[in-house]
């Protein structure tokens, strides 16, 4: 379904711009501790002007990626790999630990370069959160650039309360994950190719039963994997 004439009245936008927030929020437990890790250093003072500055660069940047991938998923072809690499990012959520270790983020006594910390390190974090929201907004730039600029801020004020969320509930990752799934499902039946090849209307119709497909595959394949992996505990 083509976003860009939706308006923000319709509770269609509304649900979409949910999803980004969501999805962001879950991916993004990690790229808020980045933010919290880099600056440390930086004395009281410019601690709070350091989060806020790294996290006005992280803002932009994510936005003009994010548009940028949003605008090459009309290539085809691009929105079938795109739906495996949300699969497979969603399994990766699922099975593994995705901490960023302490050491490998650099803090920085100086504001500038803990800013340039946070900006490089939000980049190299981003695939997954930049692939899945620009899935999600497909054509619609204004509801993309929304979600980002609700879900961002939010992160960064909350980085220690998400982080805590999410370990103290895993099952928030599950449904983030299902999510995932569920945006690589609605992606893969949207790719032009398919859509010249078996038509919009037939496509349309399997919306809904490929979003479902996609979120159980992901919740499947991440038991699967876990359940077969040995307890580190023992």
């Amino acid at each position: 379904m083509d976003l860009s004439s939706v308006s923000f009245v319709d509770p269609l936008a509304w649900g979409k711009l949910a999803e980004i927030i969501l999805l962001n929020i879950v991916l993004s437990g990690d790229n808020a501790v980045v933010i919290a890790l880099a600056c440390r250093a930086l004395a009281p003072q410019q601690r709070t002007k350091g989060i806020a500055l790294g996290a006005g660069v992280a803002v932009v940047l994510r936005v003009l990626f994010t548009v940028l991938i949003a605008s090459l998923l009309n290539t085809p072809f691009l929105r079938i790999v795109g739906a495996g690499l949300l699969i497979w990012i969603a399994v990766k959520l699922i099975v593994e630990d995705e901490g960023q270790d302490e050491g490998s983020i650099a803090a920085s006594s100086k504001l500038w370069k803990a800013v340039q910390t946070v900006a490089i390190a939000d980049i190299v974090m981003s695939l997954d959160n930049v692939l899945a929201i620009a899935a999600v907004a497909k054509d619609s730039i204004p509801l993309l650039i929304a979600g980002l600029i609700i879900s961002i801020p939010l992160i960064v004020l909350g980085a220690s309360l998400i982080t805590s969320l999410l370990t103290r509930f895993p099952v928030l990752v599950w449904a983030g994950a299902a999510l995932l799934g569920w945006v690589a499902g609605e992606m893969f039946e949207s790719d032009p190719w398919l859509i010249a090849r078996f038509g919009e209307e037939l496509l349309h119709k399997l919306e809904y039963p490929a979003a479902i497909l996609g979120a159980l595959l992901v919740l499947g394949l991440g038991y699967l994997i876990k359940s077969r992996r040995p307890d580190p505990a023992l």
